[in-house]
């Protein structure tokens, strides 16, 4: 399986990357087999994702999937972002071949991590 045009453009033009000076909620995972890792920040007010920012470092699929997971939450409501899968963020970027399908769990793995912290 080839990488997709979508694939190739968040790679190219990645969305929202870097740090969110203002954001309330943090998390970073790791993926203990191959290094990788995502750390993801949000700003939350009134139940809803107002800003995401991503960090990431290691393959490029694992850049892609934050790059996708953070422009998929901006504006979600956080009981709407937690029902969020790898399967999503697989859909948005149109695939990836099945032995890098674990960024994408990576991502989901961050995103579910900084909702677990986030306190109303």
């Amino acid at each position: 399986m080839s990488y997709s045009d979508i694939f190739k453009d968040h790679l190219a033009n990645p969305r929202n990357a870097g740090e969110l000076p203002d954001a309330n909620v943090f998390a970073e995972e790791t993926n203990p087999v191959c290094g990788d890792r995502l750390r993801l920040s949000l700003r939350v007010r009134d139940g809803r994702i107002e800003a995401a920012r991503f960090l990431a470092y290691g393959c490029p699929p694992t850049l892609v999937c934050g790059s996708a997971l953070a422009e998929m939450v901006e504006g979600k409501l956080v009981d709407d972002a937690k029902h969020l899968t790898r399967h999503d963020i697989l859909n948005a970027i149109a695939g990836l071949p099945s032995r890098k399908q674990h960024a994408a769990a990576l991502a989901i793995e961050a995103l579910r991590t900084a909702l677990k912290s986030f306190r109303v």
